[in-house]
């Protein structure tokens, strides 16, 4: 059984090396950083609070630390190695240098994490929206690496594309499209103006019913559907229940003799332009 003062001892000079000397961790504006000796983990709290970046520091006290100089590349490439990598895919900024990313491979995520799931990455350096990255996970966290040289850049550029259009992410097409990219794609849109959850069923409901040859004219959340007013091509008004799930009729608002869910919204629409004839 380990003698308790020796312990303590032992603690105390690596407390006191700690003080002494310097330590490089990465630093997101106003976290804190953090620096491990012996298996023990001390955390600081930086004197420059606006500090955000790779830095060298040294412990002030048992509670803040004094930042140095900013770390060099190696440095940084030399501590970001001792982590896995992970490709992932950047959908959109979150706060300063921390961006929103996607795995792009989900197979590889689960495999070694055992979850898939959307990731803040943090000093982000370099990249755009839809660039593919490499990334350290630390246990903790996500550390910018690198963007991914390897990467196709067409692919950036079409969900750019997309994204600019205003594409919804269940119309997304183009040659090479992975389960991954349409989710990183799903991702940005939902942190894109111009793509809250209301536009989004908006354009949704609106394209079903000019394909039919209708407009919509509001639409109302009922829970589990929609109540849809539209107009038919002669301008005739109908209202509809119709559901969230596929966009089948609940209600068609005219007697189908029960029939109803043999419909959907874009074919209600023909249908109810017949009954009307």
């Amino acid at each position: 059984m380990p003698d308790i003062h020796k312990l303590l001892a032992r603690i105390a000079r690596q407390e006191e090396n700690l003080r002494s000397g310097e330590f490089l961790a990465p630093c997101v504006q106003g976290g804190q950083v953090r620096s491990h000796i012996a298996g023990i983990v001390y955390t600081f709290t930086p004197e420059l609070r606006r500090f955000e970046g790779w830095g060298i520091f040294q412990a002030a006290d048992g509670q803040t630390a004094t930042l140095v100089e900013e770390a060099s590349l190696p440095q940084i490439a030399e501590y970001l190695h001792t982590f896995p990598a992970f490709r992932l895919r950047l959908a959109c900024p979150l706060q300063h240098q921390t961006w929103l990313a996607y795995p792009s491979n989900e197979s590889d995520m689960r495999q070694r994490l055992r979850h898939v799931k959307p990731v803040p990455v943090h000093l982000v350096m370099e990249g755009a929206a839809f660039e593919q990255i490499v990334a350290r996970w630390d246990g903790k966290s996500w550390w910018f690496e690198e963007v991914d040289r390897r990467a196709d850049p067409g692919v950036m550029e079409t969900l750019r594309l997309a994204l600019k259009q205003e594409t919804l992410p269940e119309e997304l097409r183009f040659k090479g499209l992975t389960p991954e990219m349409r989710t990183v794609y799903d991702l940005a849109t939902q942190h894109t103006e111009g793509f809250s959850q209301h536009k989004r069923e908006e354009r949704r409901l609106g394209k079903a019913l000019r394909q039919g040859g209708g407009e919509l004219k509001q639409f109302q959340d009922r829970g589990d559907y929609w109540r849809v007013d539209w107009t038919t091509a002669d301008g005739q008004h109908q209202t509809s229940a119709i559901a969230k799930r596929d966009l089948t009729v609940i209600s068609a608002g005219i007697c189908l003799s029960g029939q109803d869910r043999d419909f959907d919204l874009q074919s209600l629409v023909g249908v109810v332009e017949g009954w009307e004839d």
